[in-house]
């Protein structure tokens, strides 16, 4: 699959996954957690739903140009949604409150995917 139609096909699945989250995070669990476990599973989906919309951003980037950095980019933007929003997701509903020391790598991950993107547009 070309880099484009990979990264359109993630973004969209990962909307569609933010979309069902943030719906399972207002309506399921209202009435398991606390308003501050709430607040950190929407930071979650907040950020997924961003960084979907960056990955539409990195397919069309892909099919204007040809550079490592663009897949890089990609990847990194698929990485931090793991990384960042997975580990909120998971201390929420498992507890394990040592899954917070996972989410600045997440960050640290779309932080580089955003600096590939402007190094590429540097070479556009």
């Amino acid at each position: 699959m070309k880099d484009h139609k990979l990264f359109f096909a993630l973004g969209a699945i990962s909307a569609f996954v933010g979309v069902a989250l943030g719906a399972f995070g207002a309506h399921g669990l209202r009435s398991h957690v606390s308003e501050d476990m709430l607040r950190v599973f929407e930071t979650g989906v907040r950020y997924q739903m961003y960084h979907a919309l960056a990955l539409f951003v990195v397919a069309w980037v892909a099919t204007r140009c040809q550079s490592p950095l663009v897949l890089a980019s990609g990847v990194l933007f698929c990485i931090g949604t793991l990384l960042f929003s997975g580990s909120l997701y998971l201390m929420v509903l498992t507890g394990a409150r040592w899954l917070g020391a996972v989410t600045p790598i997440g960050g640290v991950a779309f932080l580089a995917a955003w600096a590939c993107l402007f190094l590429t547009s540097r070479r556009l």
